[in-house]
This record gives structure tokens, C-alpha cells and sequence, in this order.
């Protein structure tokens, strides 16, 4: 079974309406899960974490797709819904 690696980092945008880091020197990498349901729970403790700050954004990478690209996937298939 390949292993499906997802890397959870995010910090603050320049503007809310645009995936642009402020600083890229700041990012806070959360760490790296091995399934998605692990880096949902390690997104959604920072995203709640930091929800009064509407300039702070969290993002989950799909590291496995970095391996093979042809792979698609939702995040809906990776929970089993």
C-alpha cells in the first residue's frame, strides 16, 4: 500500500481574498500526517486556534500527489464518503 503523506502549514495572508503569505519566513509548518484524516484534525486545531485573526489561513498539501501526479483524488474519497 503507497503511502499517502499530507503536510498541514499556513500563516498570515497579505489579504484574506488571496493565498499570499505576509512573510514566508513565518510559515508555521504544523507537521506532516500520514492520511488525510490526521492532517484534517492537525488543520482544524490550528484553524480554530487562530480564528480570530481573519488574515491567518491554513492549508493541507497533498504530498503523495508530488510522487505521482496522474493521482487524483477528493478530499471527500479520502475520508471514505
Amino acid at each position: 500500500m503507497a503511502q499517502r503523506l499530507h503536510l498541514v502549514f499556513g500563516g498570515e495572508l497579505v489579504d484574506p481574498a488571496r493565498s499570499v503569505f505576509r512573510n514566508v519566513d513565518d510559515i508555521h509548518v504544523v507537521g506532516i500526517f500520514p492520511n488525510y484524516q490526521a492532517a484534517y484534525n492537525a488543520w482544524k486545531a490550528e484553524a480554530q486556534r487562530t480564528v480570530d485573526n481573519a488574515h491567518m489561513r491554513y492549508f493541507i498539501a497533498h504530498l503523495h500527489r508530488l510522487r505521482d501526479e496522474d493521482a487524483e483524488a477528493s478530499s471527500t474519497e479520502e475520508l471514505g464518503k
